[in-house]
């Protein structure tokens, strides 16, 4: 009896051994690393993209993340290789067409202009129900670590500015996809969390 108790316990382990090896995929690491840092060599210059479309902007909206608050501009039906737009930082942002200033809080203000309107070419119609001057609508900010305001500026001649306060003059990166920008505006300069 002995010996059959040692043969199951050799088995039982040998089960335990397989089964823990097994869960690991071959590749995997069983080491845990921390993420402590955020993704670096973003800048606060002016960022253009030379491209615009007709299809219009139909929705503004935003999302915080780890190391960044995000804005994107939805303009569906626009292909990659169409969207266009300029994103800086401004001392103040006037209206397109009225020259009027329109006020945007925080410690900085940038200027995102997106190279498609905010209404129908053909009707004239909004495309996206913001007002000038007013914050954009269904935008929330509270609780965002860099974002403060964010204001419909206008849209005319086929642009649409948008403007964003936010807590300084911080890092950025302007990205595209088929139908959206991307603005993503960091947290801070050193990449920390």
């Amino acid at each position: 009896m002995g010996r059959t108790r040692m043969a199951w316990a050799a088995t039982a382990a040998l089960v335990v051994a397989t089964s823990a090896v097994a869960a690991v995929p071959a590749g995997a690491t069983t080491t845990t690393a921390k993420a402590t840092a955020c993704p670096t060599g973003w800048g606060s210059l002016a960022e253009t993209r030379s491209k615009a479309t007709m299809k219009p902007v139909t929705n503004v909206r935003t999302g915080r993340h780890a190391c960044f608050d995000r804005m994107v501009v939805d303009v569906p039906g626009a292909a990659t290789g169409r969207l266009g737009y300029t994103v800086q930082y401004v001392d103040r942002i006037h209206q397109d067409g009225s020259g009027r200033p329109v006020t945007v809080g925080g410690g900085a203000v940038i200027e995102v202009r997106v190279n498609a309107p905010a209404y129908d070419p053909d009707s004239g119609k909004p495309t996206y129900p913001a007002r000038a001057g007013q914050r954009l609508p269904g935008v929330n900010l509270t609780g965002y670590r860099t974002f403060r305001d964010a204001r419909f500026v206008g849209s005319f001649e086929g642009d649409t500015q948008i403007g964003l306060g936010v807590r300084a003059r911080l890092p950025f990166r302007v990205w595209v996809t088929d139908g959206r920008i991307v603005v993503d505006v960091a947290h801070n300069w050193t990449g920390t969390r």
